[in-house]
C-alpha cells in the first residue's frame, strides 16, 4: 500500500543548527515559541532533521512520499527563503517529496501572484501550511484572497492551520496558540469553490461542530488532515477521531499527515517514531481497509 504523509516540515541547515538563535536573529519569535522550545522534562518539542534523516524515517515507517509544508512566518523574506529550500529538496528527490509554498499576504498582491506562479512552475503541490490568523492578516485581506483565487486557477491545494476550539474535547492550551474561527474556513471555501482547501489538525473537527459542521459538509472543496492528532487532542480522543471524522466528512476527504518532526508521543519516544506511531493508531481505529487505503494514499 502506498502511503503519503501529507504534512511534514523541514528547515534549512542554518535554522537546524541553532533554532532559537536563528529565530531571534531573523525576527521569527512565534516560530521559536512553537518549535524551538523544550518540555518540562527537558526534551525538545520537535527535532530538526535533515532531508536525508526524513527519508530514512519515511523508509522506517513504510511511508512512500511526503508533502513538505511551509510555515506561517512573520516575515515575507523568510517565506521566500523556505520556498527556495523546498525547491532544492524536490529537485533532489522528486520521487519521494512534494512541496507547498508558503507566503505572507503583507508582501502584497503582486508578491502573491509571483509566489503562486513560481510554485505552479516548479510543480509544487500547493500553498501551505498557511495561517493568516497567526500572521495577523484579516480574512478578507486582498492579497490573501488573491492567493486563494490563483491557487484554484493553478490547481494548487491550500493547506491551512486550524487550532482546536476552546472547550472542545481534548483541547489544550500551549504557548503561541492562536484562535482560528471556524467561520473563516467555511467562508473561504464558499468564496473560492474552485480551490481545494485542506484544513490541518482535523480542521478542529469542523464537520462535527454544532454551529458550522453542516455548512462545512456541504462544501465539497473542504478536506482535513490528521497532523499532530494525538498531541493536539490527547491519545484517547485522537484514537476515536478516525471513525468519527470518516463518518461525518467521508474517508475520501481525509488525508494522513503527521506534522513530522513534531514528537507526537512524547512519553514513548521522539519525532522519528511519530510516523509509525500515527500509522499504527489509524490501523487500530477500526476503519475498513478500503477507507484506510483512501486516507493513506490521498493525493495532495
Amino acid at each position: 500500500m502506498e502511503i503519503t504523509d501529507s504534512h511534514v516540515h523541514l528547515y534549512p541547515p542554518e535554522a537546524n543548527r541553532a533554532p532559537a538563535a536563528w529565530a531571534a536573529a531573523h525576527g521569527e519569535t512565534h516560530w521559536a515559541t512553537l518549535c524551538a522550545r523544550v518540555r518540562k522534562d527537558g526534551r525538545a518539542v520537535q527535532g530538526f532533521p535533515s532531508v536525508d534523516t526524513l527519508l530514512r524515517d519515511m523508509d522506517a515507517a513504510g511511508v512512500t512520499r511526503a508533502v513538505l509544508q511551509g510555515w506561517y512566518w512573520e516575515n515575507p523574506a523568510t517565506c521566500a527563503w523556505q520556498n527556495r529550500f523546498y525547491e532544492k529538496c524536490v529537485r533532489a528527490h522528486p520521487d519521494r517529496l512534494r512541496a507547498c509554498a508558503t507566503l505572507h499576504p503583507r508582501a502584497g498582491v503582486a508578491a502573491m501572484r509571483e509566489t503562486v506562479r513560481r510554485a505552479a512552475g516548479m510543480g509544487f503541490a500547493g500553498l501551505g501550511e498557511l495561517s493568516p490568523h497567526s500572521q495577523g492578516v484579516a480574512a478578507d485581506d486582498a492579497a490573501l484572497q488573491e492567493a486563494f483565487a490563483l491557487a484554484g486557477e493553478a490547481g494548487l491545494t491550500v493547506c491551512l492551520h486550524v487550532t482546536e476550539q476552546a472547550g472542545a474535547a481534548g483541547a489544550r492550551q500551549y504557548p503561541g496558540k492562536v484562535a482560528t474561527p471556524l467561520r473563516d474556513f467555511v467562508r473561504w471555501a464558499r468564496q473560492f469553490p474552485a480551490t481545494r482547501f485542506v484544513l490541518a489538525h482535523w480542521g478542529a473537527c469542523l464537520p462535527l461542530d454544532a454551529a458550522w459542521g453542516e455548512a462545512a459538509k456541504a462544501q465539497a472543496n473542504l478536506f482535513y488532515d490528521t497532523a499532530a492528532s494525538p498531541l493536539v487532542y490527547g491519545a484517547k480522543t485522537s484514537a476515536t477521531l478516525w471513525t468519527q471524522m470518516a463518518a461525518a466528512a467521508g474517508a475520501g476527504r481525509l488525508l494522513f499527515g503527521t506534522d513530522y518532526p513534531l514528537a507526537l508521543y512524547p512519553k514513548k519516544g521522539d519525532a522519528e517514531a511519530s510516523m509509525a506511531g500515527l500509522l499504527a493508531e489509524a490501523r487500530a481505529s477500526g476503519l475498513p481497509e478500503t477507507e484506510l487505503a483512501a486516507i493513506f494514499s490521498a493525493a495532495f
